[in-house]
């Protein structure tokens, strides 16, 4: 099985993306990392990740999985139009789409979370990604990670370990 990893070129989220990249290997899946660029993305702890693939390239496809990573990165993504139509393409294809952190902001603006249920990362001091969720018809749950069918969300760095889980145990079910 394949499994994309949707990262922003700079100031992705490090542990959002090099824990799911290493349990999805451990776990036999083959993995490629995408973003906008080709070259070496930057996270904003400094990880550096190789771009195998940049968004013009992908084809869907190939792919079983497709997994955007957050971080403040990750907002340049919602308005993208390539992004938007790879997340439209996962869903009339039935594949795995799943987002970590600020990244399910990025589902919402794509309308694939109409009349699911889906959580996202928010502070105390800014609910607005939940608002965006709710705006664009999803039911927020606050929970670490959600699934509704093919789509899996999770709230942040400290979900991560089960949020890759979740993604592994549905890629084994389809």
């Amino acid at each position: 099985m394949k499994i994309a990893i949707i990262i922003a070129f700079r100031n992705f989220r490090d542990e959002e993306y090099f824990i799911p990249k290493q349990a999805f290997i451990n776990a036999g899946f083959e993995v490629s990392t995408v973003s906008s660029q080709k070259g070496t993305a930057i996270g904003g702890s400094g990880g550096e990740a190789d771009i195998d693939i940049v968004l013009d390239e992908i084809n869907i496809s190939e792919f079983d999985a497709i997994m955007f990573v957050g971080g403040p990165g990750a907002y340049k993504y919602i308005d993208d139009e390539k992004v938007l139509n790879i997340i439209q393409e996962m869903v009339k294809q039935e594949k795995l789409l799943a987002a970590i952190c600020i990244a399910p902001a990025i589902l919402a603006t794509a309308g694939v979370l109409q009349g699911r249920k889906a959580t996202i990362w928010s502070s105390v001091m800014d609910k607005k990604p939940i608002k965006v969720l709710q705006e664009n018809g999803a039911e927020y749950v606050d929970k670490p990670v959600v699934c509704d069918g093919n789509i899996i969300t999770a709230n942040g760095p400290s979900a991560v370990n089960e949020f890759s889980r979740a993604i592994i145990e549905k890629l084994h079910t389809l």
